[in-house]
């Protein structure tokens, strides 16, 4: 089966890929944005770029429901599992930047990002993270989550990127000058830009971007609706 990738708003996204379902950052409730709601969002796994609302979002509830499994750093797998939310532990993952695990032959490596991670209740949330992800058919997939630009990016490029999933939205993250370095930095097949429209400090013209994207580099830009997928084809 092949993976196929779709952008939910904002920085929600679904990726599918040999009958397992990826669910990331599900912030839908609450997302002006959003193509689907809570109680409809299905998971084997969830992962959790760090601890903004706009990210954690509605993952306690949708694993509750689902019986996912969710992953993110160490600190937010904790609080994952306390007081108010408590997600028992055979069902949370919480390895540390450079860790990585597999989940039913998905391997998911946690990477660097330069942001803030305090979670909903004002609790400390760790360090931010990306996401280098593997499937079973080789696609391999990087999110970035919410971050600044940064060098180190170009070793994450060189793991061989088929898809980066990069913020665009400035203010909060990089803007969409950054993305383009990024692009240049991690040499992905293609890039998928998220992060940007939701409110307006982040609005921005993603065609506007891809064009640059195109121009600039052998990369493909992918820009998706809310709702819409992409399905990755093997090189």
């Amino acid at each position: 089966m092949a993976t196929r990738v779709s952008w939910l708003g904002h920085s929600a996204l679904l990726l599918e890929s040999d009958g397992k379902t990826v669910l990331i950052d599900p912030f839908l409730t609450g997302n002006p944005a959003a193509s689907i709601t809570a109680d409809t969002a299905n998971a084997d796994l969830i992962l959790i770029t760090h601890g903004h609302g706009d990210h954690v979002g509605d993952a306690v509830s949708i694993a509750k429901r689902t019986g996912a499994t969710v992953a993110a750093n160490y600190e937010i797998s904790e609080w994952l599992q306390g007081p108010g939310r408590e997600l028992p532990p055979a069902k949370v993952h919480g390895p540390q930047h450079g860790g990585s695990f597999t989940f039913d032959g998905i391997r998911v490596k946690l990477t660097l990002a330069f942001h803030g991670s305090m979670l909903p209740d004002g609790s400390y949330g760790g360090n931010p993270a990306g996401f280098v992800m593997t499937f079973p058919d080789g696609i391999r997939v990087y999110d970035a989550g919410d971050t600044a630009l940064f060098g180190d990016m170009a070793l994450i490029g060189e793991e061989g990127l088929d898809l980066a999933i990069l913020p665009i939205g400035d203010y909060y993250t990089m803007g969409p000058e950054d993305a383009v370095r990024a692009v240049k930095l991690l040499k992905p097949r293609f890039v998928l830009p998220i992060h940007y429209n939701t409110f307006p400090p982040i609005a921005q013209d993603a065609e506007r971007w891809a064009e640059r994207v195109l121009r600039e580099t052998n990369t493909k830009p992918i820009v998706l609706k809310p709702g819409d997928g992409f399905e990755i084809p093997r090189a």
